[in-house]
């Protein structure tokens, strides 16, 4: 999918619904929490196949032109904003968030997973 959207040259989301089995397993339901802890490891490599954040942190340690560079080789053309976080914050604030709880919305560009790509 993740291929599509970048040959489209495109804008796209690609959202996984996973479930909590996948980190608390339910007896009797090895297949199903297996998929879903497969489903989830499998969003984490897409994420960091995608993404990055364009901070002052990444500028100081990379510098303006490598970045400038690197930018437009990612799906979306560009590198992720401090307003992509806040967006993510404000998701986490509002009504449609109500039923959000107790989960971390990471918006950090896969710096988490950094050290599982060689290159971009």
């Amino acid at each position: 999918m993740a291929r599509h959207i970048v040959e489209r040259g495109s804008r796209g989301k690609i959202v996984f619904i996973s479930s909590v089995h996948a980190l608390r397993p339910y007896a009797g339901s090895v297949a199903y929490n297996a998929a879903k802890a497969g489903l989830n490891n499998m969003a984490h490599t897409i994420a960091v196949e995608l993404g990055w954040i364009d901070t002052p942190g990444e500028r100081e340690q990379l510098g303006s032109e490598i970045l400038a560079w690197e930018a437009p080789k990612l799906p979306w053309g560009r590198l992720g904003t401090p307003e992509d976080i806040g967006r993510g914050a404000a998701f986490l604030c509002s009504d449609d968030a109500d039923y959000v709880s107790g989960t971390i919305l990471r918006v950090d560009g896969c710096y988490v997973f950094r050290d599982c790509v060689d290159e971009f």
